[in-house]
């Protein structure tokens, strides 16, 4: 395959394996296009796939799932910790191979018409495709989730890039971009109390003053009855995973409170966790392209 292109959509379902082994079975069902990795979590009741494949394998995909999820999934039923605004709440594209970003911000447009004609739900061009400033972020555009988007989208401001000025009924609006690989990293506290990782998240996202790659929120997760920062570290390179950890675990001691687990959604770049390595063995003079034995013989 001499391009690639990565698609991470995920979709407000992380209950019913029904509906998730359907858009397993959807994933691969279309030529040219590989699913590496899907993940559901009950608390936050979200699914996230991960895919690549070549740009017209990488374009079908995206519209078949969406597809799918419009029909199958309600989000005036849907209950879970994670913010949403869409039954495929997000679909990025990622360049990875042969393909440049302009080729991915095409690709999402051309996506997004599609998904706004063949599916009826209305499209939001985030990051990188934006078509302004202030729908680059995805949270901006999400505020309000579905049951605010009506009010929100009646404003000439938040007019949609494809589709009607109004949600779908069931399926809500769905934000399609290009971007850099981003990592969801979340890190488990050892309490219930869903407030002191509001007040952790606030300190270590970038938004209010923390790191300016990591995007964070307090979430509860209620079959484990304890807390959680949920993250996405969208530059790994600028902000260090461990950098974020180590912030995460002094600031939770001034509650009384220790990390108890972290978890990585999806996939992410070797390097990341290669970087973790170096710092926590405190490896003197480490040469990543050469001292990975990957590096030199793949």
């Amino acid at each position: 395959m001499t391009k690639i292109v990565e698609c991470i959509p995920n979709f407000s379902e992380g209950r019913d394996q029904a509906i998730i082994d359907g858009l397993v079975a959807t994933a691969k069902s279309i030529p040219g296009v590989t699913l590496l990795d899907h993940s559901a979590d009950e608390s936050h009741n979200r699914s996230v796939f991960t895919l690549i494949g070549d740009p017209d394998g990488i374009k079908a995909v995206a519209i078949a799932l969406t597809k799918y999820a419009a029909a199958h999934i309600d989000l005036t039923r849907h209950i879970g910790e994670h913010p949403r605004m869409g039954a495929v709440d997000v679909i990025p594209f990622v360049p990875i191979k042969g393909v440049t970003m302009a080729d991915c911000i095409e690709i999402s447009k051309e996506v997004g018409a599609a998904i706004a004609n063949e599916a009826g739900i209305p499209v939001f061009l985030y990051e990188e495709s934006a078509t302004r400033d202030s729908r680059r972020n995805l949270a901006a555009v999400r505020k309000g989730q579905f049951e605010g988007m009506a009010a929100k989208m009646a404003k000439p401001e938040w007019t949609p890039d494809f589709g009607e000025a109004a949600p779908h009924p069931t399926a809500g609006v769905v934000a399609v971009g290009a971007r850099m690989p981003l990592i969801a990293f979340n890190v488990n506290l050892s309490t219930s109390d869903v407030n002191i990782a509001n007040n952790i998240a606030k300190i270590v996202r970038g938004s209010s003053g923390g790191f300016k790659h990591c995007k964070g929120i307090g979430i509860m997760l209620e079959d484990r009855n304890i807390a959680q920062v949920s993250m996405n570290m969208v530059n790994f390179e600028g902000t260090p995973l461990y950098r974020v950890v180590e912030t995460i675990r002094m600031e939770a001691k001034r509650y009384g409170v220790h990390i108890i687990g972290t978890e990585l959604i999806g996939l992410t770049p070797a390097k990341a966790l290669i970087d973790c390595a170096e710092y926590y063995l405190q490896i003197e003079n480490f040469d990543y392209d050469k001292q990975v034995l990957e590096n030199q013989v793949g």
